[in-house]
């Protein structure tokens, strides 16, 4: 799995934990702030999108985990 995947993968989740525990009609709720936090992953795809810049995938990096390109069938 490459850090292009991960990362999608994190932001996806994250995503959809944040809407079941911030939107009251969700069985998880908690507390609305937490779309909050479903508006700050939103605005870092977003940054990431224009400046190239995006922390977790530092980490992973760091971690030898391999970056994306045309590794996988959908390259070829």
């Amino acid at each position: 799995m490459t850090t292009e995947r991960i990362i999608r993968g994190m932001a996806g989740f994250f995503v959809l934990l944040s809407l079941a525990l911030g939107v009251e009609i969700s069985p998880l709720f908690h507390s609305t702030w937490w779309l909050a936090f479903t508006a700050f992953v939103g605005l870092n795809l977003l940054q990431s999108a224009f400046t190239g810049f995006c922390p977790p995938e530092i980490l992973l990096k760091r971690l030898g985990v391999k970056s994306g390109g045309c590794g996988g069938k959908a390259c070829e």
